[in-house]
């Protein structure tokens, strides 16, 4: 049941997008206005993020679980029948915010019932379908508009969630309440104004390919507010988010290989997009389907990352995924936009593979260096590093590319160049992430 909710979710993030231009043709919207039918998502994602713990501390995690897969599912149906651009990016916000909860506790719920002896083999049958649905969304939505309405871009999601709601009701435990957690106040609103001001930021930079007066002033917002975030929480007897668990080695040393691993995959699902329409002047469709052997190779690698991880530990799975990123995006650094499509498709499945033994260790050592209790601010945190990383990433690369756009070769030598320096900085974490559960181990 997890795994539907995960699948809905990650699926939604890309699928959307390829209908851009046939919501704004059909509603009579322009582009400034469609493009919130993608941001605000994004938005209201962040927005409910960092409350995801407390409300699993609060209500149980299988309660928040179950609820959450029905708002999603609720404001798809919504986001179908929407008949114009203002109520469909409300439907959007509400998606969003569904999906903000949704991620973590489908991960805590995981995590709580398995232990860490195994967290690896089922993060990693998780893994399946939460890497392949956002690479798989560009070819399932270019699919579907060859024959159908942009309305059935959120269709597709009414059966995944009416299964899994009612499927879930019998199957996922509610998990333990403690309604005498108290809501900090002060936390939650510091920490839904600024997280959501840095995605708003990085996301509005990457689409305006320059550092405008109004993107600055948001990043810098934000910033000063996480900042204010942290200080209050420290001083704070029951905080938002449990900060005192960077003080434990292993997930602190998890986070930061999930900031990496975030710019990882985020990035390079945006420059192999760009590539193939941009370089190689594919449509969404033809861009999906050169895109499914990363997704396959994602999907099918998973399992195994998670066999490895329990037998060998997550530091040296994440650094081999890093320096198989490091041969891909390298080898990709070198070719022209030109080269047969025979020799890109290797390199991209390469890549793939690299995208699952990169992304999952940072999370399971992060998992695994905490109590069980602690899970669900423990995922809360992993989860929103992972979007800040991916975020920037994704502004970075865009950056990269939209101010080189005349010259396609030289765009995506700089783009590829830059996932190769963003890949050896997962390589980096995934050796730091080796010596510290190599000592977590050795301690007695």
């Amino acid at each position: 049941m997890i795994v539907l909710g995960a699948f809905a979710t990650g699926l939604d993030v890309s699928v959307v997008n390829v209908g851009l231009a046939d919501i704004g043709a059909d509603l009579g919207a322009p582009l400034s206005q469609t493009q919130w039918v993608a941001t605000a998502y994004l938005l209201a994602l962040a927005l409910s993020l960092p409350v995801a713990g407390w409300l699993a501390r609060r209500h149980g995690t299988g309660v928040i679980w179950l609820n959450a897969l029905a708002a999603f599912t609720v404001a798809s149906a919504l986001c179908a029948l929407a008949p114009g651009i203002g109520l469909l990016i409300a439907a959007r916000v509400l998606q969003g915010l569904a999906g903000g909860v949704l991620i973590p506790a489908g991960q805590t719920i995981l995590g709580q019932a398995v232990g860490p002896e195994r967290l690896g083999r089922v993060m990693g049958a998780l893994g399946i379908v939460v890497g392949a649905a956002p690479a798989l969304g560009p070819f399932v939505g270019g699919l579907i508009l060859t024959g159908l309405s942009w309305h059935w871009l959120f269709v597709i999601n009414l059966p995944i969630g009416v299964v899994g709601v009612v499927l879930g009701r019998r199957m996922i435990p509610h998990g333990v309440a403690t309604p005498a957690v108290r809501l900090h106040r002060s936390g939650v609103i510091l920490a839904t104004a600024g997280l959501p001001l840095v995605m708003f930021g990085m996301t509005q930079w990457g689409d305006a390919g320059k550092l405008t007066p109004t993107v600055g002033a948001a990043l810098a917002a934000g910033v000063v507010i996480l900042v204010a975030f942290v200080v209050v929480s420290r001083r704070a007897e029951n905080p938002l988010m449990d900060l005192s668990l960077y003080g434990v080695r292993g997930f602190r040393v998890g986070s930061v290989a999930a900031l990496f691993s975030g710019a990882l995959v985020f990035g390079s699902g945006l420059v192999f997009t760009l590539y193939f329409q941009l370089a190689r002047d594919l449509d969404a469709l033809a861009t999906g389907l050169n895109l499914l052997g990363a997704a396959l190779a994602t999907a099918v690698c998973a399992p195994f990352t998670g066999r490895w991880i329990d037998r060998y530990g997550p530091g040296p799975v994440a650094l081999a995924g890093g320096f198989l990123a490091m041969v891909g995006s390298g080898a990709l650094t070198v070719l022209p936009t030109t080269a047969p499509l025979v020799v890109v498709q290797p390199l991209l499945v390469v890549f793939g593979a690299a995208v699952s033994l990169t992304a999952m260790p940072a999370g399971v050592a992060a998992y695994k260096a905490v109590r069980t209790d602690q899970l669900p601010d423990g995922v809360t945190q992993v989860n929103v590093l992972q979007r800040v990383g991916g975020s920037f990433g994704g502004a970075i690369f865009a950056v990269l590319i939209a101010t080189r756009v005349a010259d396609p070769q030289n765009a995506f030598q700089v783009a590829f160049g830059a996932l190769l320096v963003v890949s050896g900085c997962a390589a980096v974490a995934g050796w730091y992430l080796m010596r510290a559960t190599a000592t977590r181990r050795a301690d007695p």
